[in-house]
């Protein structure tokens, strides 16, 4: 029989890029609701709590990093071997990248139990948020293998133009993290309270929960994808080209998590007021800007590389261009609401505390009206990284963070009047440098001559599809 015609290669982009990215964007704001559900218990407990978390979170940032650049490299190569057709391929590749995320995973997980209290020392952490952040620490990296293995997962899903399998996952995983963390968090009847670990520990359940779901449903055959025992045995040739692969996807991701630690380390300077406000609002910056940001470059890298795959570079270009102003739209929109609603939304997560509410509120609305540039700038590195260029996207990060933002931090913070509200300002200045940066290099167009497939690849699945279209019923 003839292979159905893959709808992502022809057609409207707009219907298609929409057809990805909306279930990809539902499904990373309802994974960000994990945290959003942890800052409204956690802020509960008081500035010192919410500190706790704030303190952790770019430390759980960096390692996260780790395992999504990792399954980058396994969600690149699906997409490529699903537009050239090669269904063996797209099994091998899932479970090669599963058993390589997987293990790079619980080294990691080892490594940071055994150095948070070090780590915690060297941030120079106050002595009301050592303890919760301990607990919060420890037990997120307990829980890594789980997070990496979700990350494969939602990455085969959405290469092999199937995302919304993963939303209702999440969906239900997010319902019950609701139900459980005042539970595990403040204690009830017999069951007792964990404080801000309680937090930890609800995420932990819920995401062993939805990353056995989603092996599962690999193992037993996802829309074409069935991966069996065989693709677990360690073929190293792929893992090589895999790590290599993803290895700048992850020091990308990872330049980004290092340095949002070090604007932690010098928010914390200020003292436990500006980290509060700055944990809260780079909390809402998190779920309102960068993680539908990054939901939509996911999107626009798995519509693209199917199409590199099928060797349609030029239409891949146009997915680019046309991501990059829906992002921009999207997120000034996003953006523009939330300046005009700062202050109730910074209350909605830290009610009891004035101070916080003002200067949460005040960092919104420095950094509100740029978050468009996020939404073009991740649309177009989409593009690089679904052509495999991972260098430049790398590169890109590492210009953003560490030649603009950090440096501006540093100096608007501690060498001008502006104190904390420096820092403040580095983001939306960066952001907007570094898109201009981005649409340069976009335009320049090195990322088209980069191929991952060979031309051998190619024609072996071309003339496989024509044998089958040869031997079909007419």
């Amino acid at each position: 029989m003839t292979k159905p015609p893959n709808k992502l290669l022809e057609g409207p982009i707009l219907r298609s890029l929409l057809t990805l990215a909306v279930p990809i964007v539902l499904t990373n704001v309802l994974q960000s609701a994990y945290q959003i559900i942890d800052a409204f218990w956690v802020g509960r407990l008081g500035g010192a709590a919410v500190a706790a978390v704030s303190v952790s979170f770019p430390v759980m940032f960096l390692m996260f990093a780790v395992g999504a650049g990792l399954s980058i490299a396994g969600s690149t190569l699906t997409a490529q071997y699903v537009g050239a057709r090669n269904d063996k391929m797209v099994s091998h590749v899932a479970g090669q990248t599963l058993l390589m995320v997987i293990s790079a995973a619980i080294v990691l997980g080892l490594i940071g139990y055994a150095v948070t209290p070090s780590l915690l020392r060297l941030m120079n952490v106050a002595p009301d948020v050592y303890a919760g952040a301990l607990g919060f620490m420890r037990v997120s990296f307990i829980g890594l293998a789980f997070n990496f293995a979700f990350f494969v997962f939602q990455g085969i899903t959405r290469s092999i133009g199937k995302p919304s399998v993963p939303v209702f996952i999440v969906l239900a995983t997010v319902f019950l993290n609701f139900a459980i963390n005042p539970l595990m968090i403040f204690g009830w009847g017999p069951i007792p309270g964990h404080g801000v670990m309680g937090a930890a520990l609800t995420t932990l359940i819920t995401q062993a929960l939805a990353s056995i779901v989603g092996v599962f449903l690999l193992q037993r055959g996802l829309h074409g994808v069935h991966v069996r025992a065989h693709d677990f045995i360690p073929d190293f040739r792929h893992i090589k080209r895999a790590f290599f692969l993803g290895l700048p996807a992850s020091l990308d991701m990872s330049a980004r998590a290092v340095a949002l630690m070090m604007m932690t380390f010098l928010v914390s300077s200020f003292g436990t007021l500006g980290l509060a406000a700055y944990g809260v609002g780079g909390n809402i910056l998190q779920a309102v800007a960068i993680i539908p940001g990054i939901g939509l470059s996911i999107a626009v890298a798995a519509l693209a590389g199917q199409n590199i795959g099928a060797g349609n570079i030029k239409r891949a270009e146009q997915i680019g261009r046309l991501g990059a102003w829906l992002g921009f739209f999207a997120l000034t929109g996003f953006g523009i609401v939330v300046f005009l609603l700062a202050s109730p939304i910074v209350a909605f997560f830290v009610p009891n505390d004035a101070a916080v509410i003002s200067e949460g509120a005040h960092f919104l609305r420095i950094n509100a009206l740029s978050w468009g540039f996020y939404g073009a700038q991740f649309a177009l590195i989409g593009v690089f990284r679904a052509a495999g260029s991972m260098m430049i996207s790398m590169m890109l990060t590492v210009v953003s963070q560490w030649v603009l933002q950090f440096p501006l931090a540093y100096v608007l913070s501690k060498h001008t009047t502006l104190g904390v509200e420096g820092v403040y300002w580095s983001l939306p200045i960066a952001t907007v440098l570094t898109f201009a940066v981005t649409v340069i290099v976009f335009v320049r167009g090195s990322w088209r001559r980069k191929k991952l497939l060979t031309e051998d690849e190619r024609l072996t699945n071309k003339v496989t599809d024509e044998i089958l279209s040869d031997e079909s019923p007419r």
